[in-house]
């Protein structure tokens, strides 16, 4: 007898996926660390500001990757952490491209802030931009039909609850 399947087709609580979000941008400072010292050692960049829109670029890409990674195979570390799957809207495993196409949609928690930040925006004024488009954005998906963040509809993809399954214990003697 096959045991259920641990996913199910309903979106995890908005206080869940949020938790989440902001696990995962703490997650994205070891990443930045990272990628930023890959960038300096390999671009000779001695201070921080320098090639700026080029480092701004390759975290762009290396972001890409982790997630789009991360979400073909179903889940980043904050997800699994949060029980939290991305899947399509079929409930199966979402193809790179899906992910790819997620990862530049997710931009939109992010995109009228950088665009006011980048037209001249004080700086204090842009990070409280930024929070009010967060709880904006999170607060939408309460519009969607399945409570689904709009960049998930718009990537035909979905958030849902995933319950691992235990695992067996062996006993020792």
């Amino acid at each position: 007898m096959q045991s259920p399947s641990p996913t199910t087709t309903v979106a995890p609580a908005l206080w869940r996926r949020m938790a989440c979000w902001f696990y995962e941008g703490m997650l994205m400072f070891g990443l930045v660390f990272i990628a930023g010292y890959l960038f300096d050692t390999l671009s000779q960049s001695r201070h921080a500001l320098a090639n700026r829109p080029l480092r701004m670029a390759f975290l762009f890409v290396v972001f890409g990757i982790y997630f789009g990674w991360f979400w073909s195979r179903g889940q980043t570390l904050a997800q699994k952490t949060w029980h939290i799957r991305v899947v399509d809207t079929a409930g199966q495993p979402v193809t790179q491209s899906r992910a790819c196409l997620r990862y530049v949609l997710c931009w939109l928690w992010f995109l009228p802030p950088l665009a006011a930040y980048a037209l001249g925006v004080p700086a204090l004024t842009t990070l409280l931009l930024l929070a009010l488009w967060v709880v904006l954005w999170a607060l939408l998906s309460r519009l969607h039909p399945e409570h689904q963040f709009w960049h998930d509809a718009l990537a035909r993809t979905r958030l849902v609850h995933h319950q691992p399954r235990p695992r067996a214990h062996q006993g020792r003697r």
